[in-house]
């Protein structure tokens, strides 16, 4: 069939259009993603998300409401400071009276519920009742001078899980003697739900490393990120590992960063909930997990368990690495951490 002169034109103008397209198309998919790096300070700890988008509004919009979520998390769990019209774990610590219920906010309900569970599936090494025993170690590293003896860290108020009880309606209920501190888990947790929240508005590839606790998603570039762990042998100036990987949470729980020497002693600040001591096994313990809040917990579990025990504990979950540092120098790895190589 002859084409009309007309004909020839339109169909001229259809493939310099569907050029045009193609090439606009392509501009706009290949060129290099942006970083957008932001810091912030929170929980006693500086915080950096990076996010990877040429969408620049969505970006600045994400990092505000992460600057938020950081924000209320360390607010809600802070239990060293008071803050007008919030009821934090500093305010539940100093003025809930015994047989007293009160009304907290659903989100600190939500983190307190989730460590009284750890408490139980951990046979007790991990519990934030521990706060008045706590905060005996913590006077004695500020001072840097002497060791408390086991009867000033029992008999300072309860350490007992039993006197944290949970209501209906976000009631919470207190024996007045216990103290929370959610040290342990609030920047584990605070992690998973920011990264969860960039994931939900479509920004999936990005990197948060808020101190110990890592988390990264999708790969901006279709390859690994590269996490490295830091060398406690070198006060955490160096790195002795890298793990490699997607949508991943490495968290760090090590006696090399909050500790103080005496009589050639170091005691750090984690705490076995058994003794009442600083544990001597390791100088580190790295947790790799897909959940930031569980890898939290399980870095401070793990570094209070013997090796062997806590070895057999990690290689029976499904999901979860881990490498142990030993204090003599030695490390060790969970049987399936070649997946991270």
């Amino acid at each position: 069939m002859k084409l009309t002169k007309k004909q020839y034109l339109y169909r001229g103008i259809f493939l310099i259009l569907t050029g045009l397209t193609i090439l606009l198309y392509m501009f706009i998919y290949n060129v290099d993603i942006k970083e957008h790096s932001k810091s912030f300070f929170y929980m006693d700890t500086y915080i950096n998300v990076k996010i990877y988008s040429n969408n620049t509004r969505k970006v600045n919009e994400a990092m505000l409401e992460v600057d938020k979520i950081y924000e209320k998390y360390h607010k809600l769990t802070n239990r060293y400071d008071s803050y007008p019209n919030i009821t934090n774990i500093y305010y539940i610590n100093n003025n809930l009276g015994m047989n007293e219920k009160i009304k907290i906010e659903k989100e600190l309900y939500n983190i307190i519920d989730y460590a009284i569970d750890a408490y139980y599936e951990s046979n007790g090494l991990f519990n934030i009742a521990l706060g008045n025993a706590i905060d005996v170690w913590r006077s004695y590293r500020i001072q840097g001078h002497g060791v408390p003896t086991y009867s000033e860290l029992s008999n300072i108020g309860s350490l007992s899980i039993d006197d944290i009880i949970l209501h209906d309606d976000y009631m919470i209920e207190i024996d007045s003697n216990v103290k929370i501190d959610l040290g342990a888990i609030s920047k584990g947790y605070t992690t998973e739900i920011v990264g969860n929240y960039l994931e939900s508005v479509g920004l999936d590839k990005y990197i948060i490393n808020a101190g110990g606790s890592v988390k990264v998603g999708n790969h901006y570039d279709n390859e690994k990120y590269k996490i490295g762990i830091k060398d406690p042998q070198k006060g955490g100036n160096e790195i002795f590992k890298v793990v490699n990987g997607n949508n991943i949470s490495v968290v760090t729980s090590g006696s090399y960063e909050r500790y103080y020497e005496y009589n050639n002693e170091v005691y750090h600040h984690i705490i076995d909930p058994k003794t009442l001591y600083p544990p001597r096994n390791f100088l580190a313990v790295t947790v790799i997990s897909k959940d930031s809040k569980m890898a939290d917990i399980l870095s401070t579990v793990v570094f209070l368990m013997p090796f062997d025990e806590g070895k057999e504990y990690i290689d029976s979950l499904i999901n979860v690495e881990a490498i142990w540092y030993k204090n003599n120098g030695q490390i060790h790895y969970s049987e399936g951490f070649n997946i991270y190589e």
